[in-house]
């Protein structure tokens, strides 16, 4: 099977990188019509080679992912794979953007503007979005929110793709609170936290939390990280023999975030 899907090269003759194709193909996966035969080949493969790494993430963790098992378990020779993926870094950015894209759509369309729906009935769902598709995605979700991976870091990939899911929690409160700070007492906010807030404003930029004040950013993230431990505690065993199962828990968990957040 090595050799049997040649590299595919773009106009200028460079290869096409996971970088290209995820340009190519949009943040929904849409393929263009544009792409050719060879081009259709190789995005198949390479959706064949995440999936492979997929289910070694499931067995074996992050830190244990190779570019050569998944080579062998493809019937390749590693030097075939290296033409699609280049490293393991890139492998994992790979399964990173991806996961992070795929529970970030899931938020985002949980807490999509509704007829009828008020700002807390969004908040409450997209934090319930983000638990089941941590439940149905575990590995996924420990990829991008347990342990580091020993020696890799991300890049603006992967914080773009990552700033998803909270900057969609924080859009329905920078909505529900236009012209100020949300509704409950906060304490004030030092010089570091206001410059902090700006950052996350500014990567919101073109979304409705870009126009958000210092207190609901620095309230939408004490949510955000309080929201990741809940989901967190219960997928890493962290409740067991107290609150599991934890739908209870954490329902009323989201519930008194929601209140604390003036919803």
């Amino acid at each position: 099977m090595a050799g049997a899907c040649p590299a595919v090269t773009t106009g200028s003759r460079a290869p096409l990188s996971l970088r290209s194709i995820a340009r190519a193909r949009g943040r929904k996966g849409t393929v263009p019509a544009t792409l050719t035969a060879r081009e259709r080949a190789r995005r198949e493969l390479t959706a064949e080679i995440l999936s492979t790494a997929r289910r070694q993430l499931a067995g074996s963790g992050a830190a244990a992912l190779s570019l050569r098992a998944v080579a062998r378990e493809l019937g390749m020779a590693s030097s075939a794979v290296y033409r699609y993926v280049a490293t393991r870094d890139d492998l994992l950015t790979a399964l990173i953007v991806e996961a992070y894209d795929s529970c970030g759509a899931a938020v985002e369309a949980a807490t999509s503007p509704a007829p009828g729906a008020s700002a807390r009935q969004r908040f409450t769902a997209g934090c319930s979005a983000l638990r089941r598709w941590a439940v149905e995605h575990p590995h996924e979700f420990a990829l991008v929110h347990g342990s580091p991976v020993p020696g890799y870091r991300g890049d603006e990939r992967t914080t773009a793709a990552g700033s998803r899911t909270p900057l969609a929690l924080l859009a329905v409160l920078a909505e529900a609170a236009p012209a100020g700070p949300p509704a409950v007492r906060t304490r004030p906010l030092g010089p570091e936290l206001e410059q902090q807030a700006g950052r996350v404003r500014a990567a919101a930029a073109g979304g409705p939390a870009a126009h958000a004040s210092p207190e609901v950013v620095v309230a939408g993230a004490r949510a955000w990280t309080a929201l990741l431990g809940l989901v967190s505690s219960e997928l890493f065993g962290q409740l067991a023999g107290t609150f599991d199962p934890a739908g209870a828990f954490f329902e009323h968990s989201v519930e008194t975030l929601a209140d604390e957040l003036g919803l």
